[in-house]
Order: structure tokens, then C-alpha cells, then sequence
């Protein structure tokens, strides 16, 4: 089991002790739900004033949203997830991985999506054979350059 940084889990108490979603986050940072979750989990960072807003928010002294505002070493973890639906998310990637490598190379030529100038948004979709998890991926295309 991975243990979580102390500040990523007193965030999430906090969160949880306010009765607060990520989704009300948004509304009050004005940032994406995804984004500030993964400020929580500490791989994004915050600005000043975001981190003072979360802090609002959450009812925390500002010290313990410091954290939050330095740059993070992202996609740390074990090479291959236990937790299961992080899992499948890999499995995902190493069935369709390369089938999308090469549509995204028919589409726009030889390049990568950035991971940087990126969104990702995840939706419930409402189905009567059981709801339907959605997640919008959506990164610029950086083609290599020749030299």
C-alpha cells in the first residue's frame, strides 16, 4: 500500500471533515476538479493565492498548504499500480496504447500529446446497464522537429 504524503492526507481530511467534493473546489478556486486533485495528491503546484484559497476553504492554517506551492517530482509510484482502477487505466494503455500511437501519427504526423499544455476531464455518464465512467483527454500535439 502506498502511504500518502502527511500533507495530501490532511487535505483530504480536511476536505472530507467540510463535506467538500473536488467539484466545490472548482467552484471556489475556479481551477479544474481534476487539476486540483492532483494539487492534492501533490502533482500540480499552487500559486500563493491558490494555496490561500484552499486553505480558506478548508478551514486549514495557511502553513499546511505550503506544500502545495513547490514544484512537484510528478508520476512517482510502483511501475505497475495495485490500486485497482489506476490499474486499468495501465491495462488500458497496454492494450490501446500503441493502436492510439498510430492513429495520432495518421492524424498529425510524427509527435507527441503534451502532458503539459493538457486537460482531463472525467464525467459520469448515465446508462440503464450500469453508469458509464467518461474521461476527456485533451493535450496540444508537439511534432518533433528535424534538425
Amino acid at each position: 500500500m502506498t502511504t500518502l504524503p502527511e500533507f495530501t492526507q490532511t487535505l483530504l481530511a480536511a476536505k472530507k471533515a467540510k463535506g467538500l467534493t473536488f467539484a466545490d473546489l472548482e467552484k471556489i478556486l475556479g481551477q479544474d476538479e481534476v487539476w486540483i486533485a492532483a494539487l492534492f495528491y501533490g502533482q500540480a503546484s499552487a500559486t500563493p493565492a491558490e494555496a490561500e484559497k484552499i486553505a480558506e476553504a478548508l478551514g486549514l492554517d495557511p502553513a499546511v498548504t505550503a506544500p502545495l506551492m513547490a514544484c512537484p517530482t510528478k508520476g512517482l509510484g510502483p511501475v505497475v499500480p495495485t490500486d485497482p482502477l489506476i490499474y486499468r487505466f495501465y491495462e488500458i494503455m497496454q492494450v490501446y496504447g500503441m493502436p492510439v500511437k498510430e492513429v495520432i501519427h495518421e492524424k498529425f504526423g510524427d509527435g507527441i500529446m503534451s502532458a503539459i499544455d493538457f486537460t482531463l476531464e472525467v464525467d459520469k455518464v448515465e446508462d440503464p446497464k450500469g453508469d458509464r465512467v467518461k474521461v476527456t483527454m485533451c493535450g496540444k500535439f508537439l511534432p518533433y522537429k528535424k534538425w
